[in-house]
C-alpha cells in the first residue's frame, strides 16, 4: 500500500495539454522544467505541443498554471490552456520528469491527415454529450486501452480491444465503411481529451462524422454530479492513485485488479507497476 509523502500532504493533481507547433522542443522543455520546480509528475514536449500531469500543494499548482499563461512563456502558446484538477489522498508521482519525445501522444496513426483543432464544433460539453448518447444512433467509441475500458466505460460504448497503439486504427478502418453506410456518427471519448483530439482529424479523413467529449472523462465527472447515470465502473488514471470514481475520488482498486497477467501487453505493465509501487523513482504514467 502506498504511503503518503510527508512532503506532499493532500496534493492536488493537475493535467493539461496543448497542441501547438514548437520550433525548439528542447528549449521548451528546459523552460517547463524550471517552472515546475516544487511539483512532481511528468511533462512531455514535442514538436506538436505539450502534455503534462503534475501534483503538489494547491498553491504551487496554481502558481505553475499561472506562470504557463504568461505571454513570454513559449511565446504565449500556452495561454488559455485548460487544466483538469482532482484531489489526491496519496502522492501520485515519485519525481519530476520532463521529456522530449517525437509526439506528445503516440497513437500509431497513418501519415498526415489534418491539423488538430482543440476547439472545433465536434467537441461536446458534458450535457450535450449525454444528449447525444441518449439519441442512440451514434457509435460510442472508447479511445483508450483495453484494460482501461475493462475497468470502466460509458454505457453502450464499444471496446476497440486496444492492446498496442496500432489496434485502434485497425479496428476503425475495418468498420468505417459500415458506419458510413449506416449514417452513424462516431461519439469518441478518452480520459482527458488528448487522444480524441489527435485522432479526430484521421477519423474525419475516413468520411466519418465525429463528435468528441470535451475535456474527456475527467471533465464529465467534474461537471456532472450524477455521472453514474452514464458511466459504469471506475476511471483508470496513469499515476499511483490507479483509479477514480465518478466523484473524482481515489478508489481502493489496486494494480492487481487492473492488469491481466495472462495478456502479454498487460503482464509487462503489471511488472512495471509493481516495481514502481515500491520505488521512489519514476512516476507510473
Amino acid at each position: 500500500m502506498l504511503r503518503k509523502s510527508p512532503a506532499m500532504d493532500s496534493p492536488q493533481h493537475t493535467a493539461f495539454y496543448r497542441f501547438t507547433p514548437l520550433a525548439d522542443p528542447a528549449a521548451a522543455a528546459a523552460t517547463l522544467r524550471e517552472l515546475a520546480q516544487g511539483l512532481l509528475g511528468a511533462i512531455v514536449v514535442a514538436g506538436e505541443g505539450v502534455s503534462g500531469a503534475l501534483a503538489g500543494s494547491k498553491e504551487t499548482v496554481a502558481a505553475f498554471e499561472a506562470a504557463l499563461q504568461q505571454a513570454e512563456v513559449l511565446g504565449g502558446a500556452l495561454r488559455g490552456m485548460a487544466f483538469k484538477h482532482s484531489a489526491c489522498a496519496v502522492a501520485p508521482f515519485g519525481r519530476l520528469k520532463v521529456s522530449v519525445k517525437p509526439e506528445i501522444v503516440a497513437l500509431g496513426l497513418p501519415d498526415e491527415h489534418g491539423a488538430v483543432d482543440e476547439h472545433d464544433a465536434s467537441h461536446l460539453a458534458p450535457a450535450a454529450w449525454r444528449e447525444l448518447l441518449a439519441r442512440g444512433d451514434a457509435v460510442v467509441l472508447d479511445n483508450r486501452n483495453h484494460f482501461e475500458y475493462r475497468l470502466g466505460h460509458f454505457r453502450g460504448a464499444v471496446d476497440p480491444q486496444v492492446h498496442n497503439f496500432r489496434d485502434f486504427t485497425a479496428y476503425v478502418e475495418a468498420r468505417a465503411p459500415a458506419w458510413r453506410e449506416a449514417g452513424r456518427p462516431v461519439a469518441m471519448y478518452c480520459t482527458g481529451g488528448i487522444r480524441c483530439d489527435k485522432t479526430a482529424p484521421w477519423l474525419r479523413s475516413l468520411g466519418l462524422q465525429v463528435f468528441q467529449l470535451e475535456g474527456g472523462i475527467l471533465n464529465f465527472f467534474d461537471r456532472m454530479p450524477d455521472a453514474g447515470r452514464d458511466w459504469l465502473g471506475e476511471c483508470f488514471v496513469f499515476d499511483r492513485r490507479i483509479a477514480l470514481d465518478t466523484a473524482l475520488r481515489e478508489t481502493a482498486t489496486g494494480i492487481e485488479q487492473v492488469y491481466d497477467p495472462a495478456l502479454p501487453d498487460e503482464a509487462w505493465r503489471l511488472k512495471r507497476a509493481r516495481q514502481l509501487d515500491v520505488s521512489s523513482g519514476d512516476d507510473p504514467g
